[in-house]
């Protein structure tokens, strides 16, 4: 019974410390990501150096609306590991002209918004201008961790930007995304989940198989009941006492 009640620990312990392990997994290598994006990537748009905001929040500017698009992903579909491209449209309606900086995003859960689970790839832009009363569309690509669990998860995009040297931000994505594997049918998580199944059908079969071998043993030890043939004689006697075959064994012993 000891045995049991550890294996069991064992199992929860596991199963509740894999979302965490993934989720510290993702926050890593964001940061390796972030990281790389900062030194610099030669895309033409993005400049070789990015401003480091921080943690810093602006609020939206008066006069520039924003929108967000998935090219060919209305469903909103992100393969784990992947790159995904989406379109930021941006309207000036204005007096002055919007400078474009750069364009960020994080991963959050569901459940709770306030938990990050992915700081994105920070996308800059070198003299990306919007003149008043233009729309303009700007690229943005991402791509979440390879280790991030199959799931619904809530993504966060702001556009960040200039205006007579002021800075502004706006949120241009704020809604449900959908992230799953990649390619392979087999994932760690559903290698894990068949070997448990299976651990569980085998304990359950051993625990059938010692129940069945009980109950024979319980059956092949029940006493056995040997009738007697003496009462049977003796109360066959005295039925017969008195009768013609009574009184022929008599004569024939004399």
């Amino acid at each position: 019974m000891a045995m049991k009640s550890l294996g069991g620990f064992f199992f929860a312990f596991l199963l509740l410390a894999s979302p965490l392990l993934q989720v510290a997994r993702c926050q890593a290598e964001a940061e390796a990501d972030v990281g790389e994006a900062v030194e610099g990537g030669d895309l033409g748009i993005v400049a070789e150096d990015v401003q480091d905001f921080g943690d810093s929040s602006f609020g939206p500017a008066p006069g520039v609306e924003t929108v967000c698009v998935f090219p060919k992903n209305s469903a909103k579909l992100v393969l784990a590991g992947e790159e995904t491209e989406l379109l930021v449209g941006m309207e000036n309606v204005g007096e002055s002209t919007v400078n474009v900086i750069a364009i960020r995003a994080s991963v959050h859960f569901s459940f709770d918004h306030r938990m990050l689970v992915q700081n994105l790839t920070v996308q800059a832009f070198n003299n990306a201008t919007v003149p008043p009363s233009v729309q303009a569309s700007f690229p943005y690509i991402f791509a979440v961790s390879k280790y991030l669990q199959p799931g619904t998860f809530d993504l966060v995009g702001t556009i960040i930007y200039e205006i007579d040297q002021q800075p502004f931000q706006s949120t241009f994505f704020n809604g449900t995304i959908e992230v799953a594997e990649t390619g392979g049918f087999l994932s760690v998580e559903s290698v894990f989940l068949v070997t448990l199944g299976i651990a569980l059908l085998v304990l359950l079969g051993l625990w059938l198989h010692g129940q069945f071998q009980r109950i024979t043993k319980k059956t092949k030890r029940a006493p056995k009941v040997e009738v007697g043939t003496r009462t049977a004689d003796a109360s066959m006697e005295e039925w017969l006492q008195g009768t013609a075959f009574t009184q022929s064994t008599s004569k024939s012993k004399k």
